[in-house]
């Protein structure tokens, strides 16, 4: 009987811990999109007013250092860690604003530590480990996490959220794919962005660059396109 009881509690303090861990991420989400809605514009981030306000920021990010996602639930975990890595960005970025660009910054993505998610953990170690690791068979990642560089795909004014993720996904991508500034043609000289060159593998793994660029590109690149990768810009993608 004992023995029951003890399964019944065990069952009920499990059902409890996922319905905690559901309401802290359904607010994070929540609140998460509130202050990119607020701070986010064209594509660019409004350093300057959050710099003079930090408190939402500094909220969420506080919110974060208890949330836990398993990577089981794969929509809600990565929409936790992309949120996870543009919010830790913004605070790497304001932690030493005024600046030009994150390179300004000594150890920007792999020596400054961020807690979160029950982690101490660099931008890299999230962009590399917990989200290209883990679900290696999605680029898209690429077009939603931004690193503060004008030359990364632009940040949008909303949060990732499960429910919506995929769509979210393939919206950026498709942005970028039919950006003439990211996607640059001139007849059959294509130049495209060094994110191409760095992570060509996880590009190739279903065809060629070419392919992939295509499958999301409203107009399809030439058949015989002349591909070349123009220089990243790391300047500060901030609000003018």
């Amino acid at each position: 009987m004992k023995k029951i009881k003890s399964i019944g509690l065990l069952i009920i303090l499990m059902f409890t811990t996922s319905i905690i861990f559901a309401q802290g991420t359904a607010e994070f989400f929540s609140k998460a999109d509130i202050f990119f809605k607020a701070n986010v514009k064209n594509g660019r981030v409004d350093y300057a007013s959050i710099k003079d306000n930090p408190v939402a920021l500094n909220e969420l990010l506080e919110m974060a250092k208890s949330i836990s996602v398993n990577k089981v639930e794969e929509q809600e975990y990565q929409a936790f860690w992309i949120n996870g890595y543009n919010l830790s960005v913004m605070k790497g970025i304001l932690e030493n604003y005024p600046l030009k660009s994150p390179l300004d910054v000594d150890g920007f993505f792999d020596k400054t530590l961020y807690n979160i998610g029950g982690e101490n953990i660099s931008l890299n170690d999230m962009e590399h480990q917990l989200l290209r690791e883990n679900f290696s068979k999605d680029p898209r990642f690429h077009f939603v996490l931004v690193c503060a560089g004008l030359g990364c795909p632009p940040i949008i004014d909303e949060a990732y959220t499960p429910a919506r993720l995929n769509s979210q996904l393939n919206r950026q991508t498709k942005k970028a794919m039919n950006d003439p500034n990211f996607i640059q043609i001139d007849k059959n000289k294509v130049k495209i962005s060094k994110i191409f060159e760095w992570y060509k593998g996880d590009f190739e793994q279903s065809g060629s660059l070419t392919d992939f660029i295509n499958r999301y590109k409203l107009e399809k690149l030439p058949e015989k396109a002349k591909i070349s990768y123009y220089p990243y810009d790391w300047s500060l993608n901030e609000v003018k």
